[in-house]
């Protein structure tokens, strides 16, 4: 079956692993998108996957490694094992993806509890590091099966958390690495503004690149946290159908996870947040998915 509905855990932040698994498996998900320190509460890689597994589930991608920009060499060396560790995790739990945020600027380093250079603010070269870190971690994304998936952020998300701002720029970093190794998300929050999405889908589809696709809608007014402004389907201004059209006819039938950090719907019962989420992406998505594909609408979530 085809575009099955996933959850991704940082939209129930209040569950543990096993919570989420029982929590998505109520609702008639197939899928779970797991963050990574779930699976250490968990006890370990192992068995978080005997947890989705025995719950009925699949895991649709693994977030989340990347943080490539760090310039000293003992920053990197620890960046390319906590990758590495990562790529491990998500064969462990069956994740073919492991989802990509690159990192920002090392004067911005900061803001998430890192250390940098408060007067390094060279993009280009923050971008640069990104490039020769993924080519020390592809060797060991090929030997475990597994595909970093990079995500490009929305620009305001730049200077702290991720130097690649457009599908494009990410597809460009990734053609020098096999499609099997270097995929790309398309992130509804962070990409809906970019006037080429529709061309850089239909790219990243040519290119068999089109690894995940990941929705929320982008509200208004921005939150004071701005990671808090993602929003259910439907309440703010995404255009669902357009996105969801282009992704199908790029080729994409995998799984789509449902991403949401918001105060308030983090604060609910996850059974509401799930029935919401179900709802919405039933009446908002789905139809559209299968309409580009030719398939006839789906009576419900399977």
């Amino acid at each position: 079956m085809s575009f099955e509905l996933s959850l991704n855990t940082g939209t129930t932040p209040n569950l543990n692993l096993h919570e989420a698994v029982e929590a998505a498996a109520r609702a008639g998900l197939t899928h779970i998108g797991p963050w990574r320190h779930l699976l250490e509460e968990a006890g370990g890689a192992q068995r978080a996957a005997d947890i989705i597994k025995e719950g009925g589930l699949q895991a649709s991608t693994l977030c989340r490694g990347g943080f490539l920009t760090a310039t000293s060499n003992e920053a990197q060396k620890e960046a390319f094992e906590s990758n590495r560790k990562a790529i491990e995790e998500a064969a462990a739990i069956g994740a073919g993806n492991l989802i990509m945020v690159v990192g920002g600027l090392p004067s911005a380093a900061h803001v998430l509890g890192g250390t940098g250079d408060p007067q390094d603010k060279d993009i280009v070269g923050a971008r640069d590091r990104v490039a020769r870190a993924l080519d020390q971690l592809v060797p060991v994304a090929l030997d475990h099966g597994v595909c970093l998936v990079l995500e490009a952020l929305h620009p305001m998300y730049a200077a702290d958390r991720a130097v690649l701002s457009t599908l494009g720029q990410a597809l460009d970093l990734a053609t020098a690495h096999p499609a099997e190794a270097v995929g790309v998300v398309v992130d509804t929050f962070h990409v809906f503004w970019d006037p080429q999405l529709q061309q850089q889908i239909q790219r990243a589809g040519h290119e068999r690149r089109l690894a995940s696709y990941q929705i929320c809608d982008f509200n208004l007014p921005i939150a004071s946290n701005a990671l808090q402004s993602r929003g259910m389907m439907g309440d703010g201004h995404i255009d669902f159908p357009s996105i969801s059209r282009w992704m199908t006819k790029a080729g994409y039938q995998g799984p789509v996870e449902v991403e949401i950090f918001n105060d308030e719907i983090n604060g609910q019962d996850a059974d509401l947040t799930l029935a919401a989420m179900s709802e919405r992406y039933q009446s908002l998505v789905l139809p559209h998915l299968e309409q580009a594909a030719g398939i006839q609408p789906a009576s419900a979530i399977n």
